[in-house]
């Protein structure tokens, strides 16, 4: 039976990669690499055929024995964590000792052409070590407004970034998982190939907060900063010094870049139209309401 373990499976991603691919029903031996056993047993408890191993992209003595006899390692790269050299070179090296030769990677859209950002470091690496892989490369995840953007949505009715009027390429985070489900599933008709996920809309935050309002019933406001004063106002707020230059990065250039392509490659996967940014809202539309302080 083909094993495949699934790394940061218990965040928004990783929970739907498992979900799909328990979903498909595929003869395989789903093991989840985690941090803390107990809490994710639970989390999965209503899929009894899941197995479990200790992992850790901080802890290398944890490694060899979650890597042992795994075909297909789906990776990705926790928020946090932007120090490619200290966790993903050891990482990946483990990989290939352990005789794994099968990667399905998380990176982002336009990871090729972008050095400065962690997801570039982390896809030449595996090039460099001789790994089949596929590159999952999705554009802007709408759930960014129900996790790291929410805290602010909620206490204050508003989203501060430097982004300014920049246009990005939103997608649902439900339709990246089943995609990567799909590629671990059909690896060798995919393999050694880059697939860009994206939705079918392009928006800037102008307007994501615009159509936000209309839905929820409440005013929610962008506004647009400088990036030394995001960097200092997000270190105020105890995000650490990698997660907001990787904030910064993310939101700060694409004001000079072109607006990202939309893809069809989930559709061509899926057969299914990708949710639009107003689904997406309606379907959350919950988490959105919250007390203004």
């Amino acid at each position: 039976m083909k094993r495949v373990l699934v790394t940061g499976a218990t965040g928004n991603i990783g929970s739907e990669v498992v979900f799909y691919l328990s979903e498909l029903n595929l003869k395989l031996d789903l093991t989840l690499g985690v941090r803390h056993l107990d809490s994710a047993k639970e989390k999965f408890y209503h899929i009894p055929t899941l197995q479990y191993r200790n992992f850790d992209f901080a802890e290398p003595n944890t490694f060899r024995s979650a890597l042992e006899g795994v075909e297909i390692l789906f990776l990705l790269r926790p928020p946090q964590i932007a120090d490619v050299d200290t966790y993903f070179k050891p990482l990946l090296e483990a990989a290939k000792l352990n005789g794994i030769h099968k990667i399905v990677f998380l990176s982002v859209q336009g990871a090729e052409k972008s050095k400065m950002i962690p997801h570039y470091k982390i896809e030449k690496l595996i090039l460099k070590l001789g790994f089949e892989y596929i590159f999952i490369r999705p554009s802007y995840f709408m759930q960014n407004l129900t996790t790291t953007l929410l805290p602010e949505i909620k206490a204050k009715r508003q989203i501060t970034l430097p982004a300014g009027n920049a246009k990005f390429t939103w997608v649902d985070v439900k339709n990246i998982g089943e995609t990567i489900a799909l590629a671990i599933k059909n690896f060798d008709d995919y393999k050694n190939k880059a697939l860009e996920i994206t939705g079918t809309e392009h928006k800037n935050f102008y307007e994501v907060t615009e159509l936000m309002s209309t839905i929820v019933g409440e005013q929610i406001t962008y506004r647009s900063i400088n990036p030394i004063s995001f960097y200092i106002v997000k270190r105020k707020e105890g995000l650490s010094r990698e997660f907001t230059l990787v904030m910064l990065l993310l939101h700060f250039l694409p004001r000079f870049q072109k607006t990202p392509n939309l893809s069809n490659e989930y559709q061509n996967l899926t057969g299914k139209e990708p949710t639009s940014l107003e689904e997406f809202i309606k379907r959350e539309q919950q988490i959105f309401i919250g007390k203004k302080t």
